[in-house]
């Protein structure tokens, strides 16, 4: 399965902040959302992702004060993008590999949608599940 038709399923919908935003902002923002990254632009550019787990080690180092800092300080801004045209199994390597659950999908230098470990294993638990089912249909079919 391509990412696109991921996307066409879930929905293109990815919810950004700026990255002069506050931490604690962001943090409210996640939690409002119930997701668990942030897109971070400027203008219509990419130019970082902001995690939980940033959050975390933000308080982690800096105690509650970290919180009134700026997403900038945090966010990561070597940003790791998926293709619109890449398969699942593709991605689900990638993030294995680098240790994100969260990918931004990028298509002629656009943003159009966003993709999480999640949506990947729910995709490929539904793929193999109506493989399932083709092979039992087959087989009955005799």
């Amino acid at each position: 399965m391509l990412v696109s038709h991921l996307l066409r399923d879930k929905g293109e919908g990815v919810f950004t902040a700026s990255p002069h935003e506050t931490l604690l902002g962001a943090a409210a923002m996640l939690h409002a959302r119930r997701v668990g990254s942030i897109v971070v632009m400027e203008q219509d550019q990419v130019v970082g992702i902001l995690s939980e787990r940033d959050i975390i080690r933000a308080l982690a180092r800096s105690g509650g004060g970290g919180l009134s800092r700026p997403i900038s300080e945090l966010m990561t801004k070597d940003v790791i993008y998926a293709d619109p045209l890449e398969t699942i199994d593709v991605l689900l390597e990638r993030m294995t590999d680098r240790r994100i659950r969260h990918l931004p999908v990028v298509r002629d230098g656009r943003l159009i949608g966003i993709v999480s470990i999640g949506d990947l294993v729910k995709a490929k638990i539904a793929e193999a599940e109506a493989e399932s089912r083709h092979l039992k249909a087959y087989i009955a079919a005799g």
